[in-house]
């Protein structure tokens, strides 16, 4: 295992049924340094004690106390193969829902998955494999037959003696559970919808979790899943396709974590912590996964939305590549119905308003940046802008300058609330919580001098009164 911070970012590996994290050896040689690779022992696997029963809950449980321990702050994505995808998917769920201690969630590559509704699988072969684990752990030639259903062709020796030790290293209990409960488990209305970005591979020799049925399978689940088809492959893909895989972690991970504003671990860190709400957890753990580069206005026409993000790059510049789709943003609230509950008299609701005033500013808005910069001007001081009627937007200068002020409201929120900005302002407020019983973990704060903080406070944002002034 690569030490923390000497690297851009941590995967946690969760393995199928009948293997281990000793599956994620081969991805981790192929990513090199630049992830820390965290392969996670399932219950009933390699000597990991079975968990209390058979639910997909149970074995989230044990994924997340290993991520909960092993997470620095930084930013991390889940690897899944097979069964493993459906503990991802229950795992996910949590985190972005804030019921667990850790932050940083930024994506997930799913490798022939099993889906959060039960688990397609002929009758003769849930037998056949029941039969494997009747009586004690899976024999040498149990094994053999289970690994080589499970690939397009045969592995080379190393592996293959890897891939057969590992499966006759899985607790039979574990194996039993996993077919006769937790592939047949139905936690689809638990998970829901999962707004994450997410890679799925899948082999076009795999029958039941192949290329041909993950779309119809997984698309509801994550409506932003890019579905990459793999010729030639059968469901062992961690042995199978490591050279796809790894550049499909790299490409996932440079499109989303390294197209955002970077948070700092220690404000990581905080966020996960107890200090931190559940609900507040949420709420920032969502608004930190990168926005998807194929969004579609839900609330605003296309052209509505160029104009909306051009003037979010006027009002709200930010520098560099790695940026907020304000716009987007802005949008998914409109469509959600969102808001601040209340808006200028005359203007229609949120969303009316929004096509009608940026209807009318592209039809004024011109091309160089100091005549955009004094359109804007004009709006935001209640002057003229040109016929609005003419383009269908029968409002007077006050009007459009009060709907202007609401917009602008809206970007420098959307800006405000994502928690990279909380940390580039310093401003933790939002851990509000802790409790009476620990004194070094009161609610609240206990130190409220300029150039002071709580022991609990990033280190950027002052001292505590057991420094040393420098």
């Amino acid at each position: 295992m690569t030490a923390p911070g000497s690297t851009v970012g941590t995967l946690f590996f969760l393995p199928g049924l009948g293997f281990s994290a000793a599956l994620a050896a081969p991805l981790r040689a192929a990513l090199g340094d630049r992830f820390r690779v965290v392969g996670i022992d399932l219950p009933g696997q390699a000597g990991a004690p079975d968990a209390r029963d058979g639910s997909l809950a149970a074995m989230a449980d044990a994924a997340l106390s290993v991520i909960e321990a092993e997470a620095d702050g930084g930013p991390w994505m889940i690897v899944a193969h097979s069964m493993g995808g459906k503990v991802a998917a229950v795992l996910a769920e949590r985190v972005l829902g804030g019921r667990a201690s850790v932050f940083g969630l930024a994506g997930a590559v799913l490798l022939a998955p099993s889906p959060p509704t039960p688990e397609p699988m002929d009758d003769d072969k849930r037998a056949q494999m029941l039969s494997w684990a009747e009586n004690g752990p899976l024999t040498e030639t149990a094994a053999r037959e289970f690994v080589a259903q499970n690939v397009a062709a045969p592995l080379a020796d190393a592996r293959e003696t890897d891939a057969v030790d590992q499966a006759r290293r899985t607790s039979p209990l574990s194996w039993r559970r996993w077919l006769d409960e937790g592939s047949r488990e139905d936690v689809s209305a638990t998970v829901g919808v999962i707004d994450l970005p997410v890679v799925v591979l899948a082999g076009e020799d795999d029958a039941d979790l192949g290329a041909a049925a993950q779309p119809e399978l997984l698309r509801g689940v994550y409506p932003r899943a890019r579905f990459v088809p793999l010729p030639a492959t059968g469901h062992l893909l961690p042995y199978e396709r490591v050279p796809e895989i790894a550049a499909e972690v790299v490409r996932l991970w440079e499109a989303t974590v390294e197209a955002s504003p970077a948070l700092p671990a220690e404000w990581g860190r905080l966020i996960a912590s107890p200090r931190t709400p559940v609900e507040t957890r949420a709420l920032l753990a969502q608004r930190a996964v990168a926005d998807d580069p194929d969004y579609t206005p839900q609330a605003l026409s296309p052209g509505q939305l160029t104009t909306l993000r051009a003037l979010a790059d006027r009002l709200v510049p930010q520098a560099g590549d790695r940026r907020i789709d304000l716009a987007a943003r802005v949008d998914a609230d409109l469509a959600a119905g969102g808001g601040d509950g209340w808006r200028p008299a005359g203007l229609p609701v949120d969303a009316a308003a929004y096509r009608l005033g940026l209807d009318a500013v592209a039809a004024a808005w011109p091309d160089a940046p100091d005549d955009q910069h004094e359109l804007i001007r004009r709006i935001v001081e209640g002057e003229p802008i040109g016929d609005t009627a003419a383009h269908g937007t029968a409002w007077d200068s006050d009007t459009l300058q009060s709907w202007f002020e609401d917009l602008r409201t809206d970007l420098a929120k959307t800006w405000t609330s994502h928690p990279a900005t909380l940390a580039r302002i310093g401003f933790d407020g939002f851990a509000t919580s802790g409790t009476d019983a620990d004194a070094d973990a009161q609610p609240g704060y206990q130190n409220l001098a300029a150039g002071s903080r709580d022991p609990w406070e990033p280190a950027e944002l002052g001292q505590t009164t057991e420094e040393p002034t420098p």
